[in-house]
């Protein structure tokens, strides 16, 4: 028998006529008109290949095929509700790894509240924080089931197969060493006068900046290109270097080292996004740890 092509439903319609003996009553019993419950009955009749429900004297009767599946049939019945209705398992005792994608930023701002938050919660979950490549490289490990969640930026994504929820909207600043010779009087063009970091894991040498400023009929120059906001504020504290940062990127102690100021022209932010595929809407472990990265990030002021 192919288990496929039953209807589980059927099968509680079932239940209820075995009990009832009465298509009308257990019509009734479930809800349902009596034309649908007869049609499931004829449905139920194919399926086993026997009457189930005879007309006799008084009324309809059980065939013994109909007997002999009474008790299984309820049985059966009672362990898909035990699975479905299962309670969950307590935190403290799942036992599980999940991976988190995400850039090392995100990473370092994650990393150690989320194993203190999982040691007293949850001590059995294990973290596997994983290197971020691309958005579409995180989505295509979410689909393949080797990454559980992703933290990064996800401007266009499959509402039906992942879901994506906003952690952060993210605004830039402008970060230089505290005593900087723009920092003073700072302007687009005293911006424009020294020498900028720019990040890219993938070494480019411009950005959407650098365009905007074209756009203006300005350019500015590159000093130096790393491939992570780690490297930025060891380059700024003794360099005239200037360098644009998402603003959580700023390290939180860094205050007292650097000058931090507003960018001299409009420079659009962007939403930090938190990603699973929609197979583990339902798993526990992974839905934790979400809770957990959620409020990391909303106890952190930019």
């Amino acid at each position: 028998m192919n288990l496929r092509s039953i209807d589980l439903n059927l099968l509680v319609i079932l239940d209820a006529l075995l009990d009832e003996a009465h298509v009308s009553r257990a019509a009734a019993r479930l809800n349902l008109s009596q034309p649908a419950t007869s049609s499931a009955l004829d449905r139920c009749r194919h399926l086993f290949g026997d009457p189930l429900l005879e007309r006799g004297k008084g009324g309809m009767r059980l065939t013994a095929r109909a007997q002999a599946l009474r008790d299984p049939l309820k049985n059966l019945l009672a362990g898909i509700a035990a699975v479905v209705d299962a309670p969950e398992e307590p935190l403290a005792a799942i036992r599980q790894t999940v991976r988190i994608i995400t850039a090392d930023h995100p990473g370092i701002l994650i990393a150690g509240p989320l194993q203190r938050a999982l040691a007293r919660s949850a001590p059995g979950i294990d973290l596997v924080i994983q290197p971020w490549q691309s958005a579409s490289a995180a989505l295509e490990s979410l689909a393949r089931g080797t990454g559980d969640i992703a933290i990064s930026v996800f401007p266009a994504i499959d509402a039906t197969a992942f879901h994506r929820e906003t952690l952060l909207h993210e605004h830039y600043v402008v970060a230089m060493r505290r005593d900087h010779p723009a920092a003073a009087d700072f302007t687009l063009e005293r911006w424009l006068a020294y020498p900028h970091v720019l990040v890219s894991g993938r070494g480019d040498t411009r950005s959407g900046l650098d365009d905007q400023l074209a756009a203006l009929g300005r350019s500015r120059r590159i000093g130096i290109v790393v491939p992570s906001f780690l490297m930025v504020p060891p380059l700024l504290e003794d360099s005239d270097l200037l360098a644009m940062m998402p603003a959580h990127t700023v390290p939180a102690g860094a205050a007292g080292n650097l000058h931090i100021a507003a960018p001299p022209l409009p420079v659009e932010g962007f939403p930090l996004h938190l990603a699973w595929h929609r197979r583990r809407d339902t798993d526990r472990a992974v839905r934790h740890v979400a809770d957990i990265v959620r409020d990391v990030f909303a106890g952190r002021p930019a």
